[in-house]
């Protein structure tokens, strides 16, 4: 995994409330365990119409958003069904941090997982971040998000924190006790 510390981008925008997984990749793209190769599917039901064709006014689909890698949404963003699908075709996107109301448990665990920021802020100051159309600074290590008026404070877990900045997952973290893992196996012990 790759260390997280500071994201500048300008954001997308996609204000709405109960954003859920099959909104973010719809189950027919899920046919993969491959962690990339999501970015056009993604938001696949709002960003096409029904003969397929992109819908230019979606934040996806215009010019100006891409490569941003700040999404600001609603409250409950990720709820639905578990899909680790939904992570990677957002980080395919290019997003790397999600600023938003709330999220559904299954969801941000998930984007933490895959080495990415999960912020949640109160509805004054998503509105106040929507409003904007300047580069946003968002700095973990200091837990804030920098724009040219003012420096929000936010919350985020220590021990995601701690992840992202040396770039390591659970996986990572359980691995430094390989050895140990061996040895105990090599005894025969818990079988």
């Amino acid at each position: 995994m790759e260390k997280f510390d500071i994201v500048k981008s300008k954001a997308i925008k996609i204000l709405n409330d109960n954003i859920d997984t099959d909104i973010i990749i719809p189950k027919q793209f899920l046919k993969t365990i491959s962690r990339t190769g999501f970015k056009e599917n993604a938001f696949h039901p709002w960003r096409y119409d029904s003969k397929g064709e992109k819908i230019k006014d979606f934040e996806l689909n215009k010019e100006e958003n891409k490569g941003l890698q700040i999404l600001i949404s609603g409250n409950n963003f990720g709820c639905g069904s578990s899909r680790e699908h939904a992570a990677w075709a957002l980080k395919d996107v290019g997003i790397k941090v999600i600023i938003a109301l709330g999220f559904s448990d299954i969801f941000i665990n998930n984007w933490y997982s895959n080495g990415l920021l999960a912020i949640i802020v109160d509805k004054d100051v998503r509105d106040y971040l929507a409003s904007l159309d300047e580069e946003i600074v968002v700095d973990l290590k200091q837990q804030l998000i920098k724009t040219k008026e003012k420096d929000i404070l936010f919350d985020v877990p220590q021990v995601n924190k701690e992840r992202l900045l040396k770039g390591v997952d659970f996986i990572d973290e359980t691995l430094v006790y390989e050895d140990l893992i061996k040895e105990y196996e090599s005894r025969g012990e818990g079988i």
